[in-house]
């Protein structure tokens, strides 16, 4: 029997509804509209491809964009003058430096620059340090978009097993805490695999959550599944495809057509987990604005 699968685009299309309420809510309260402020340094299309994406599901939760728009030239001392710049704006709730940035800056000296109260992607250290202590703080955007895809999907993970394949700060890591920590969505015991890992297989097969943040097409296939696993695939691969008019498709890091016949619910890609990565910064951008009015 083929696996439900979990809609991400349905799920975020409900809760951007959601968010657009309390933005809306907010303005009416305090005249506060949640800003946004979006650095993109180069040409880089898949990056611009990303910002428009995002700078389209700002407008349509009526919220504000300050985009920012530098040449691949940009100096590490020019980038951090602007990170300042919004840091210091009222009207900018949150921050995003679209990554990866041009060869030459140093990104981990730019996240730090950004104010941890405005770090809307949750990748400063204090907010990451936050999250580990299981304290508030802005959760990173695809892990807790998987988080509310199996909560808002009935997925029991208290005393579950779940497996993450990928040790990346912005997937793969966050992801195991938050499926640990006490709390809903939480619970878990976590196993993390990686290149390091050996016999993969022997892993993945005891997942009663399987998240798979490898960053390469194929990693799982059906064999490698536990039948009735719950599997969330969170890679966006392009690989070769004359039948189409991009001479490409994107798949995810799992083989969909075999493990789709053995777990009981798994994201499509697309449509799975992306959707729900700009929802979570939209979440969080609102959260923002609704903190700092409450302050002022």
């Amino acid at each position: 029997m083929a696996a439900k699968l979990l809609d991400g685009k349905a799920l975020a299309s409900t809760m951007r509804e959601e968010i657009r309420c309390r933005a809306a809510a907010l303005k009416e309260r305090t005249g506060v509209t949640p800003g946004l402020g979006v650095i993109l340094v180069g040409d880089d299309p898949a990056s611009r491809s990303y910002v428009t994406a995002k700078e389209r599901a700002l407008a349509e939760a009526g919220m504000a964009s300050v985009d920012i728009r530098l040449s691949a030239t940009t100096t590490q001392e020019e980038l951090l003058a602007t990170v300042a710049r919004l840091n210091a704006d009222p009207k900018v709730h949150g921050i995003l430096v679209q990554l990866p940035l041009p060869k030459g800056l140093d990104t981990d000296a730019i996240i730090r620059a950004i104010a941890p109260e405005k770090d809307v992607d949750g990748f400063t250290p204090e907010n990451v340090g936050r999250m580990v202590l299981g304290e508030t703080c802005y959760l990173p955007c695809t892990p807790h978009g998987v988080l509310q895809m199996l909560m808002r999907a009935g997925v029991e993970t208290s005393g579950r097993h779940a497996v993450v394949i990928g040790r990346s700060n912005i997937v793969g890591k966050p992801m195991a805490m938050l499926l640990s920590r006490k709390g809903p969505g939480g619970n878990a015991t976590v196993t993390i695999c990686h290149t390091g890992t050996k016999d993969l297989a022997s892993y993945t097969r005891q997942a009663d959550i399987l998240v798979v943040a490898s960053g390469r097409p194929n990693t799982v296939t059906g064999d490698m599944v536990k039948p009735g696993a719950v599997v969330i695939d969170v890679g966006v691969n392009r690989v070769p495809c004359a039948g189409t008019k991009t001479g490409y498709r994107l798949c995810g890091d799992c083989d969909f057509e075999s493990v789709s016949q053995v777990a009981s619910l798994m994201t499509p890609v697309p449509g799975g987990v992306g959707p729900m990565t700009i929802t979570m910064l939209l979440e969080n951008t609102c959260l923002a604005a609704e903190r700092a009015a409450s302050c002022g």
